[in-house]
């Protein structure tokens, strides 16, 4: 692993940080989801407009959040699906994390929460006033 660590590498970003946001949006969705285009909300368009007239924000990466349970923003549908278009709900910024956040479909922003997060099987005791369930 160290070895493979020195080697030289040619990574190159899938798009260009001066590209339009929603070209680059489109371009993630077709190039690795393989979707036929994006629908945006209104919502996300009106997020759109704000991020690309501020010349900091339009040049943030792009962090794409959707399931990952499907290719598309649905996550009923499995395999390689064809004739989408990913939907894309609201659009956040993280200045902090320097990323242009775009989400697609129903999904929970809360990073690192599994299918069955044990938060489900905290309760208290209305009789002691005990917590139970917490490791």
């Amino acid at each position: 692993v160290a070895a493979a660590c020195e080697e030289k590498t040619e990574f190159k970003f899938l798009y260009e940080l001066d590209q339009p946001v929603k070209d680059r949006i489109e371009l993630i969705a077709k190039e690795v989801y393989g979707a036929d285009g994006v629908e945006y909300s209104p919502e996300a368009n009106a997020s759109l407009a704000r991020i690309q007239k501020d010349p900091e924000l339009s040049k943030l990466g792009l962090c794409m959040v959707k399931t990952h349970l499907s290719l598309s923003d649905n996550p009923s549908i499995k395999g390689v699906p064809t004739g989408w278009k990913l939907k894309i709900r609201e659009v956040l910024t993280y200045g902090g994390a320097r990323f242009i956040v775009p989400v697609a479909g129903a999904i929970s922003l809360m990073p690192g929460t599994g299918s069955n997060p044990a938060f489900r099987r905290v309760d208290v005791d209305t009789e002691t006033g005990k917590v139970q369930g917490v490791f």
